[in-house]
């Protein structure tokens, strides 16, 4: 038996993995597994580490930081994102991964978690070194992904192009095209149809069921989404599809507010033209830490983790928060909502349309039949309320919160699998 005591011990160790780690063991009491099957669900299969060389414009050779943590494959190849940011560590992706195993084990796809990513700033970088890194840690990473193995995508600072050079790289090294090493790719190569949206989409998905289940039609809700791009972006304009009131959205250089809603076609333009949200004459400019503590009735986070803590959970002024990040609320800030009768959507379910609609790409990849947008939203909004519903049967006849619901269900699942399948050898 591990306590978090023996976590400094372990190369993993960071506040956001013991975050991680902390949300399963309160979940334990209640999945009803064995020891030894927690014990290895604890700790991820494989870690590794890399140096990635490459040689930046100006003709200097650099080496950074490379990392891909592979929690369970249990249930099948693992799943995760790929992220350049500057605050990319080990840590980092084992709990990255050990998310991405509950929320595909929660919408019953056949994948493990995984996460990796290089510690840069794609900011100072020009496209061509991006390119460089990328191809160099695809090369250096190749040993250890493949379309049963371990399948990579989209994360934060990367996009499509991204997931084109790794495709291509991966693919001239095989012999032949491999669209399937990777999901997020363009649809020229083998993406699908509304996987950019769906991450953002699904937080909404999951939102309005709530609201439903809550007495809360949607439409009548006023909201707050800090984020405003690919989650964030997608899941405002949703919102607002559905007749909700967006009334604040922000982005890296703070927020925009207004108590009437915002013109968001209009802070789109400003933002397209602009970069950022900043000067945007329409609306009250405001801090991204004040625009958590506006009234309202959703607050959406979809920006990145630990962004609602002891310190300001007290000061939340809303009804229910949507996870759309991975993490964005620690366990401490987890208690203070639920003293308060906050409802908290917690993220391994609100944003697990990104993964729902990879598993989608890769399935059509494999088969090289693809689908229609219409036809993937249904089955998105078919699997979120699907695994919704078991969440809140779980909520409401064991009495835990959403959040214990969601990893009670997923944990059940990979343990199943688990001990039918046994230890090997």
């Amino acid at each position: 038996m591990t306590d978090l005591d023996t976590v400094e011990r372990l190369e993993w160790d960071t506040p956001l993995f013991r975050t991680a780690l902390a949300q399963f063991e309160e979940a334990l009491p209640h999945a009803g597994i064995t020891d030894a099957t927690a014990e290895r669900l604890r700790f991820p299969e494989r870690a590794v580490m890399l140096s990635v060389p490459v040689l930046m414009d100006g003709g200097v050779l650099r080496i950074f930081p490379g990392y891909r943590v592979q929690h369970s494959t249990v249930l099948g190849p693992t799943k995760g994102g790929i992220r350049y940011d500057q605050e990319v560590t080990l840590g980092e992706c084992a709990a990255l991964a050990v998310w991405m195993t509950w929320k595909c084990a929660l919408l019953r796809l056949p994948y493990g978690g995984a996460k990796g990513g290089v510690r840069c700033n794609p900011r100072e970088l020009s496209a061509s070194e991006l390119q460089r890194i990328t191809r160099r840690y695809t090369a250096e990473l190749a040993p250890f992904i493949g379309p049963r193995e371990d399948i990579p995508a989209p994360d934060m600072a990367t996009n499509e192009q991204t997931m084109a050079w790794l495709m291509d790289t991966y693919s001239m090294q095989k012999g032949y095209a491999v669209p399937e090493v990777t999901t997020g790719k363009p649809i020229s190569i083998g993406g699908s149809v509304f996987r950019p949206e769906a991450t953002g989409a699904g937080v909404v998905m999951v939102t309005d069921r709530a609201c439903r289940k809550l007495g809360l039609p949607l439409g009548e809700q006023r909201c707050v989404v800090q984020g405003f791009g690919n989650v964030g972006g997608v899941a405002a304009r949703e919102l607002e599809e559905r007749g909700a009131t967006v009334l604040a959205v922000s982005d890296v250089s703070g927020g925009v507010y207004a108590s009437g809603g915002l013109d968001l076609a209009a802070v789109r333009a400003w933002a397209a033209e602009h970069g950022v949200l900043e000067g945007y004459p329409g609306a009250d400019f405001v801090t991204n830490a004040e625009l958590l503590e506006l009234p309202c009735d959703v607050l959406v986070l979809a920006a990145r983790e630990d962004q609602v803590t002891a310190e300001n959970a007290g000061r939340l002024d809303c009804r229910i928060v949507a996870e759309g990040a991975n993490g964005p609320t620690t366990i401490e800030a987890d208690r203070i909502l639920a003293d308060r009768g906050i409802v908290v959507l917690p993220d391994v379910l609100t944003n697990a349309g990104g993964v729902t609609v990879s598993y989608f790409e890769w399935v059509q990849d494999l088969g090289r039949l693809f689908w229609g947008r219409d036809e993937i939203r249904f089955k998105l909004e078919e699997m979120l309320g699907d695994a919704f519903d078991r969440v809140w049967e779980l909520h409401r006849e064991e009495g835990m919160s959403l959040r214990g619901g969601a990893l009670v269900a997923a944990i059940r699942e990979v343990a199943g699998a688990l001990e039918m399948r046994g230890i090997y050898p």
